[in-house]
């Protein structure tokens, strides 16, 4: 095979990738922006499980806890990161990576955990959820 001809069609399958990723987070609509979901850390303790939610830029009001037994959801929305109108008109979109509009996240606990006892705080952009273990 010819070696041109063969890194030209590796280039072009990463370039399909590349356009197919984008089109699935579907984040460059800005009439129907699509639930996302937030990036997560999840850790077992000796005495409860604490997750870490990567919420940048989402108000504190915007944010839905529900805490079950066996599971967490976290929803939400954080509005579109946009220049603001001191910083002028924007002419031109360079790069657009930032989720924006409502997002969803389940998180499914290895162990029971106590509902009224829950607890969570907003620190640097990061929402940090306490969920202490059900003693058996």
């Amino acid at each position: 095979m010819d070696p041109i001809k063969n890194i030209k069609l590796r280039w072009l399958h990463g370039a399909l990738q590349d356009v197919t990723y984008e089109l699935s987070r579907s984040q460059f609509s800005r009439f129907a922006p699509q639930c996302w979901e937030p990036a997560i850390n999840a850790y077992r303790c000796e005495k409860c499980i604490r997750i870490c939610v990567d919420l940048a830029g989402v108000d504190r009001s915007l944010i839905d806890l529900t805490v079950e037994p066996r599971r967490v959801v976290i929803r939400g929305a954080r509005e579109l990161p946009e220049p603001t109108h001191e910083e002028g008109h924007t002419v031109q979109l360079l790069a657009m990576e930032i989720d924006y509009g409502p997002f969803e996240r389940e998180v499914s606990l290895p162990a029971e955990v106590e509902i009224d006892q829950a607890h969570a705080e907003q620190r640097n952009g990061l929402l940090w959820i306490s969920l202490p273990l059900k003693e058996q």
